[in-house]
Order: C-alpha cells, then structure tokens, then sequence
C-alpha cells in the first residue's frame, strides 16, 4: 500500500475527498485529534511544529496498522503513543506444504525444495473388462394361440348357408339358410358352442367347424336352398297369365311366376302398419341394382320399383333378424342370392301382384 500525505485535504483519512472509502467517518480529522488541518499553517511557532511532527508520526503509524488488517479501537488515544522499537526479526522454517491431492485422490508430485524425491510412480492396476451379460433368451408364451375365426356377424355367402343348414340339421337353427350371417346365426353358434362345453362366443372359428362338421352331413340342395320357410300360398287368379310377381301377405312368400308356372319362390317381409305396403295389381317401372334409399339412407340392393318409392328389394335386416322388424313399405327379401337372380330375370313392365 503506497503512502500518502496524511497532512493533505484529499488524503483517504483526511477531510474525505473524491473517491475516498472513509471520508466522513470515524477518521476524518480524528489521526491528529482535535487539532485543524496543517493545510495552510507551514510558517507555525515551533511547539506548533513539534505537535505537528509528533501528529504526523501517529499518522503513519494509523495507517500502517490498517494496512496490516487491524484497525485501532481508538484511534485518537493511539495517535500520542510513541512508537516502539520493531523486534529483530526471525527467520521461520517453514515445514513444507504436503503435496495436495489431484481429481485422481493420488499425489500431484511435487517435492519441497532442496528435498530429493524419493517416491516412486504406483504402478497402474491393468482393469480387465467385465465380460458383458448375455442377454436372456426370451421365454416362449405359454398362453394357447386363439383359433382362427371363419365366419362372424357380417359374413355372408355359401359357407354361410352351409353352417346354418348344418346347424338345422341338430337343432340349433330353426329357420331356412339365408347365407347372411347375422345376429339369429350368431345365437345359433353360440348355443352350439356352449353345448359343446367351449368358450361361446357366436363367431364360428375352425374349432368350431371342425366339430359342427363332424356332428352333421353334408347338406343336400334342397337343405341349402330351400323355396321359402313356409309353403308357398295358393296364387291369385292375376298370377296365373303372363310374368308376375304373385307376393303373398298371409303367408308372407313371393313366388315368380310365367304363365302359371312358378319358377321360383322366397320369403318376404311388408311394411308396419304405420307404412303399409300397398296391395293390388302394378308394374316394374325401374330397376336399381346398387340403390341406396335417400329418404331412410338404407341400402335397398336389387330394387324393382313397383309403386312410388315401393320396391321388392334384398334386406339385410331381414336377413339378420327375421321377422322381428319390418320394412317402411317395401317387400324385403331375405335370401341374397334368390333375389339377385330374381333382378336379373325380371323386365321393366312385368306384372305385380299383392295381395291377401
């Protein structure tokens, strides 16, 4: 810390000029007491002089102090101390510093001067590799692979028709095959299945088939492609000329016929009685092979329009759920495959009858 004249207005402990850290405190004007500035009164008495000189050494002797980190408790009262004659100074011996362990923990090398280094380099432990774990294969499943299902709600087709003639032959469908399989099949298959002591779920998975199979025989045309579930009705006398859809309401079938003959026959559903089908004598206007209904947004597949919106068309509903609903005033058939050929053989200007 360089000294400074302690006597000058701007000295750090003087009257706290710019920049000073003590100005105004407890040592502004305090190193020389009470006594003023010596700013100004250089030509002073000579008692004047020797206070100022005995002022000056109490000055030096404060600021060596704080230099040295120990501030006077009283600063005033020490400034008329008499400095003492420093004590001879020693030398020290100094052990040296232990060296100061690296990131590692291990020493960092160094030795104290003059001293001959006598450690020796630890000799590296070679690390050997822990071999990696091998990977456990994995366990195969224990839990039985689920069987492959054939034929579930929605399926449709020959197969189709062949499961619900086999379950007819043992009880378990009551109704003429359709090849729809809907929501009375899946009944069927599920008490089947029950029966057999198997999980029942209504679809027909090849565990199933294979037992179903094994219970039954092969069905005969006949079986698959039955007329109609009931016997086909005594025709109206309108029937018995020229081509006719003769569509029975008492016993709910429609058989085609030309010229008495009757070529075909399939079951049928009508109307509620909030929308009845109409009875009477018409004819075929429009055939819509793909029609879909834009006032009930229903598909009507294989449509022969016959009166207004009317038509003889397929029902899947019916299909599914039998006799259980009915149509909003059009002849629903039920068997895809007998109506689809129906579509292909009747004209525009064929003749329909329905009738009690």
């Amino acid at each position: 810390m360089a000294r400074r004249n302690v006597g000058m207005g701007s000295d750090a402990y003087g009257n706290g000029g710019d920049g000073d850290p003590y100005g105004n405190g407890p040592y502004s004007n305090g190193l020389n007491g009470s006594a003023p500035s010596v700013q100004g009164h250089r030509h002073s008495s000579p008692s004047r002089g020797r206070r100022t000189a005995t002022a000056t050494a109490a000055g030096v002797l404060a600021i060596a102090a704080l230099a040295a980190g120990c501030g006077p408790q009283d600063p005033a009262a020490d400034a008329l101390k008499q400095p003492t004659a420093p004590a001879p100074a020693t030398t020290a011996t100094t052990a040296p510093a232990a060296p100061s362990p690296t990131e590692d923990g291990k020493a960092d090398g160094t030795t104290a001067p003059g001293t001959p280094d006598t450690s020796t380099a630890p000799t590296p432990t070679p690390t050997t590799p822990s071999p990696a774990s091998p990977t456990p294969a994995p366990r195969p499943s224990t839990a039985s692979p689920q069987p492959e299902v054939l034929m579930r709600t929605g399926s449709e087709g020959p197969r189709v028709r062949e499961l619900q003639a086999r379950l007819r032959q043992i009880g378990h469908f009551g109704r003429n095959p359709t090849g729809y399989y809907g929501t009375v099949t899946a009944e069927a298959v599920r008490s089947f299945q029950v029966k057999r002591g198997t999980e029942g779920t209504g679809a027909t998975d090849a565990a199933t088939w294979q037992k179903l199979r094994a219970m039954t025989r092969t069905p005969t045309a006949d079986e698959l492609d039955p007329p109609t579930e009931r016997p086909v009705a005594k025709p109206d006398e309108r029937c018995l000329t020229g081509r006719v859809l003769c569509i029975s309401k008492k016993s709910r079938t429609l058989a085609w016929m030309i010229d008495g003959r009757v070529v075909s026959a399939m079951d049928v559903r009508f109307g509620s009685e909030y929308t009845p089908t109409r009875e009477g004598e018409f004819k075929v206007f429009w055939k819509s092979r793909d029609h879909v209904s834009t006032l009930y947004d229903t598909p009507m597949p294989y449509a022969l329009f016959f009166s207004g919106g009317q038509a003889v068309h397929y029902s899947a509903d019916f299909a599914a759920n039998g006799y259980a609903g009915a149509s909003h005033g059009c002849v629903n058939v039920r068997d895809k495959k007998k109506v689809s050929a129906l579509f292909d053989q009747v004209k525009n200007g064929d003749k329909v009858v329905i009738y009690w």
